[in-house]
C-alpha cells in the first residue's frame, strides 16, 4: 500500500466494542502496523484505540432516554465527524448504534471522500425496507452477521460480506462448567430479556406457562447483578436458581449465562439474539414475547417476515414455536413446551444447520471482517 494503514473505528455499546476488538485484532494480524483512531469501549482501548471521548456516552436506549441529551449527542455526532475527516483515514468503520453511527458517516461524506463501512446490517428485512437505500447514499460497504442479508443490501447499492456471526466463535461449554452449577435432575432454563421493562411484563406469562407446563424441572434463570433481586421477586413461584449475577465481571456473567444454557434440557426466552446462543448450546426452546398494545400494533404492521425467531429465519425453517404479541398466553407455551419436550428432533437438526451456517468451524468472525474490509479497499 505505500504507506501505513489508518483505520477509524466507531462503537457505541459493549456488544460493538466486542465486535471492533474482535475485527481490530483480525486487521493486525493481516497488516501489523496498521493505526487505530476512534471511540471504544475497553477491549478495543487494550488494542491501542484512544478513545476520542467515553463511549458509554452513546449506550442510550430509547427515545425517553435519548430526548434530554440530544443536543449533547448532536455535538458529539459533529465532533466525531470533524474528526474522521480531519484524521483522513483509508477506511471508517462503523459498528451496530445505527443512530450514532449513520448519521457521523453522513457527515463524513458529506465533507469528505472516506470510504465508509457499516458493521451489522441493519434488519431492513424485518421492517423498514426503505433504511437500506437511505444507508447506502454514505455507506459504501457493509459487513453482515447473517448469511440471508447480502442480497437486500447488494439491492440498495451498497458491497456486502457475510462474515460470520460472533455467536459461532464461543468456546464450547465443557461439562466441567456445566456441573460447577451443582444441578441435578432436568433443568428448564428461562432468559426473561435483559431490559427491566421487559422482564417485568414477561415475568408472570413465564412463570404461569412453567407452572401450567408441569415439567418437573429445575427452573434457572441467568440475569445480571443489577436485575437480580427483582429477578428473584417476580420469578419466587419458581424457586428458581439465579445464575451470572456476580458484581463486576461481565464477561464471566456472560460465560456463565452460555454454560446456563447449555446444561438445560429446555428453554423458555423473550425475543432476541439468544435464540441463536441457545442454538450454540444445543438446547431447544419455545420463545414468547409481548410489548405494549400500541407497540404491538405498530409492529405487526411492518414486520415483512411471518418469523422473528432467528433460528427459524437461518435455518429456514419454522421449527421454534414463538407466541408473539396477543399469542403470548400462557397455556399456549405450556403446550409447546411439552410438544418440544416430547421430541426435540426436528429443533435440534435447525439447531445445528443454524450454527454451520453462521460459520461455526470457520475463521474467526474477526478475521473475516477484517479480510472482507482489506478485499474492497
Amino acid at each position: 500500500m505505500g504507506h501505513t494503514l489508518k483505520v477509524f473505528m466507531i462503537a457505541g455499546e459493549p456488544s460493538g466494542d466486542k465486535l471492533g476488538a474482535a475485527l481490530m485484532d483480525g486487521l493486525i494480524s493481516e497488516v501489523p502496523d496498521v493505526e487505530f483512531e476512534g471511540i471504544g469501549g475497553p477491549l478495543m482501548q487494550d488494542l491501542r484505540l484512544e478513545s476520542l471521548f467515553p463511549m458509554d456516552e452513546l449506550s442510550l436506549m430509547g427515545i425517553a432516554e435519548i430526548l434530554p441529551k440530544y443536543r449533547h449527542l448532536k455535538r458529539r455526532i459533529r465532533q466525531t465527524a470533524d474528526a474522521v475527516i480531519a484524521a483522513n483515514p483509508d477506511v471508517l468503520i462503523t459498528i451496530d448504534s445505527p443512530d450514532f453511527c449513520l448519521r457521523v458517516a453522513r457527515l463524513v461524506k458529506a465533507g469528505s471522500n472516506v470510504r465508509c463501512v457499516h458493521y451489522v446490517a441493519p434488519t431492513v428485512w424485518a421492517w423498514r425496507p426503505k433504511r437500506a437505500a437511505k444507508m447506502a447514499r454514505y455507506i459504501d460497504h457493509v459487513l453482515a452477521l447473517f448469511p440471508f442479508e447480502p442480497p437486500y443490501m447488494q439491492a440498495a447499492g451498497m458491497a456486502c460480506d457475510f462474515v460470520g456471526h460472533p455467536v459461532a466463535g464461543e468456546p464450547a461449554v465443557t461439562t466441567a462448567e456445566m456441573d460447577a452449577l451443582g444441578l441435578d435432575g432436568p433443568v428448564m432454563v428461562v432468559l426473561p430479556g435483559s431490559r427491566r421493562s421487559e422482564i417485568e411484563r414477561l415475568a408472570g406469562t413465564f412463570v404461569a406457562a412453567a407452572q401450567a407446563s408441569g415439567l418437573p424441572h429445575k427452573v434457572v434463570i441467568p440475569t445480571l447483578s443489577h436485575l437480580a433481586d427483582r429477578v428473584a421477586e417476580l420469578f419466587a413461584p419458581l424457586s428458581p436458581v439465579i445464575v451470572g449475577a456476580a458484581q463486576g465481571d461481565a464477561a464471566q456473567a456472560a460465560r456463565t449465562r452460555l454454560v446456563a444454557m447449555a446444561r438445560a434440557d429446555i428453554a423458555l426466552a423473550a425475543s432476541g439474539t439468544v435464540s441463536l446462543e441457545l442454538a450454540a448450546a444445543r438446547t431447544p426452546m419455545v420463545i414468547a414475547y409481548d410489548m405494549n398494545w400500541f407497540s404491538r400494533q405498530i409492529i405487526s404492521r411492518m414486520l415483512l417476515t411471518d418469523t422473528v425467531t432467528l433460528v427459524n429465519l437461518v435455518s429456514d425453517t419454522r421449527v421454534v414455536p414463538e407466541f408473539l404479541g396477543a399469542d403470548c398466553q400462557p397455556d399456549r407455551i405450556a403446550a409447546a413446551l411439552l410438544a418440544v419436550q416430547s421430541d426435540p428432533t426436528a429443533q435440534l437438526a435447525a439447531l445445528d444447520l443454524t450454527m454451520d451456517r453462521l460459520g461455526r468451524g470457520g475463521d474467526a468472525p474477526g478475521l473475516r471482517a477484517a479480510r472482507a474490509v482489506l478485499a474492497r479497499l
